[in-house]
This record gives C-alpha cells, sequence and structure tokens, in this order.
C-alpha cells in the first residue's frame, strides 16, 4: 500500500499540525516570510524530536478565509514548505491550503517535494463557513496527472468540521467515505464539528470497517483520550500540541513529548 510505504505502519500514525503565521495579503499578516518560515521550521523541529511520524502544514492564521487564495499564499506556502522539507529530508509531510485551494496545495507540494495534500470537499457539495463548497474530485485528480503528481496522496475530508451538511443530511458519513474510496480518495478524514472538537469514536469504527482505504482523525485528539483513536490510520493533532490546547498558541514541547510518551507505551 502507498499508505504502508509512507509511514512505514497502517495504525496510529501521529501528524503535528504546523499552523503558519498570517501570510502576506491576509488580514492579520504582521511577519515577513522569512520570519514565518524561521518559526515554521523550529515547530517542525519540535515535532520532529519528539518522534512524530509527520506533520502537515497549513495557512490557519489566514482568517478570515476565501475560495480565491492569490499567488502570494502559494508562493509562500511554497517557501516555507520547502524549507520544512530541507529540515527533513526523508520525512513524510504535507500541506492544506485553505479555504479549499486543493489544487494550489498540489502544486506546493509538488513543486516543495511533500509527499501528501489534506483536501476540502472532495465529494458532495456543503456549506462551510466560507460560503458553499462544490464537490471538486473530477477536476483534482484530473489536475494531478497532468502536472505529474500522481505520487502525491490525496487525503480527503468527509463531513467535514466547521461546515453544514443539511444539503446531505440523508447522506451518513459511510456513503460519503464510500463515495470518496469510489472517485480514487487515497484516505478519508473523519472529524468533530469544529476545530478542536474531538471525533466520534463510533463513526471511526463505522468508516474504518466500510472503505478499505486509510481512516485518518483530523481533529480533537488529546492526551486524554487518544487511546480510542488509535485504530485509525493516522491522527492530525493541532490544538492539544499548542499550549493551553488552543490553536492559535505556540507549539507546547513539554505536551508534545507527554503525548507521545503515551503513545508508544499504548503501542506496546
Amino acid at each position: 500500500m502507498k499508505f504502508l510505504k509512507l509511514f512505514g505502519r497502517l495504525e496510529a500514525n501521529i501528524i503535528g499540525m504546523i499552523h503558519v503565521q498570517a501570510l502576506p495579503g491576509t488580514p492579520l499578516n504582521r511577519a515577513t516570510v522569512s520570519e514565518i518560515t524561521e518559526k515554521a521550521c523550529r515547530e517542525a523541529e519540535i515535532y520532529h524530536q519528539a518522534g512524530l511520524d509527520g506533520v502537515i502544514i497549513e495557512n490557519m492564521h489566514d482568517i478570515p478565509y476565501t475560495f480565491e487564495v492569490g499567488p502570494e499564499v502559494c508562493s509562500s506556502m511554497t517557501a516555507v514548505c520547502s524549507a520544512v522539507r530541507r529540515l527533513c529530508p526523508s520525512w513524510p509531510l504535507g500541506v492544506q491550503i485553505l479555504s479549499a485551494a486543493n489544487q494550489s496545495a498540489l502544486a506546493v507540494a509538488l513543486a516543495s517535494g511533500l509527499d501528501f495534500i489534506r483536501a476540502e470537499g472532495f465529494v458532495f457539495s456543503h456549506v462551510a463557513d466560507e460560503g458553499l463548497l462544490n464537490a471538486c474530485a473530477g477536476g483534482l485528480l484530473r489536475y494531478r496527472r497532468h502536472i505529474g503528481a500522481e505520487h502525491i496522496h490525496i487525503f480527503t475530508d468527509i463531513k467535514k468540521k466547521h461546515s453544514a451538511h443539511a444539503l446531505t443530511s440523508d447522506v451518513s458519513i459511510v456513503e460519503t467515505a464510500q463515495a470518496a474510496k469510489f472517485f480514487l480518495s487515497d484516505g478519508v478524514i473523519v472529524t468533530g464539528t469544529a476545530t478542536g472538537a474531538q471525533a466520534d469514536p463510533k463513526e471511526l469504527r463505522d468508516v474504518t470497517q466500510s472503505v478499505q482505504i486509510p481512516v485518518l482523525i483530523g481533529s480533537g485528539v488529546t492526551h486524554s483520550n487518544v487511546e480510542h483513536f488509535l485504530q485509525a490510520g493516522a491522527l492530525i493533532i493541532g490544538s492539544h500540541f499548542k499550549k493551553d490546547g488552543h490553536w492559535a498558541n505556540d507549539v507546547d514541547e513539554e505536551r508534545v513529548k507527554k503525548f507521545m510518551e503515551k503513545v508508544y507505551k499504548l503501542r506496546g
């Protein structure tokens, strides 16, 4: 499996989040690209030294998000991602560009030598806090082939957090996962309702039993509940690794170490 080749195990991989500072052109931008890059590399070093299995880099501070992501964001993310790749040349690395800039994320991943992206809106329409988001699988996979990036994994959110799913209220999360698999997703991501909100362990079990592709957890994993999610292919963790458990704060090295110590014990 591509997933096994990338991470070295099929379950309980721990992926840390690097929430880069607000990028040029966004309302909260205060730092230069060099300063943003330097901080991202410091956080990557903390994660790497703690023994995480990979990292995903995301522009979460670029609030409020827009579907019209400019070239300044893509070029800045390429600079950041390339620097982290140079720092960690053989470590699984990924990128997500908000909001739903999935083709841009693929381009950044290809230019930076990354291994995967996290994609929103892969199958079925839903209403996000940025507006109506339509499915993108057909165009995204054709773009991946067009640019020669088929080695880059596309992990796709289903019934995504920060979204209303009334449009698809008659479609279960299992059916959504099956649709994503049918549309050639490399893995599906189960989340809670918001950043830092715990996903439902039952949904993880149901989705895992229904599709033969990796199932990842994309929010709400903490030191106190991690044992409920170890059957997932990977656990993407951001908020819990930050000071006071808040996503916007700096990475807390001690929280990361304590978490990974528990994971090592649980893995046996």
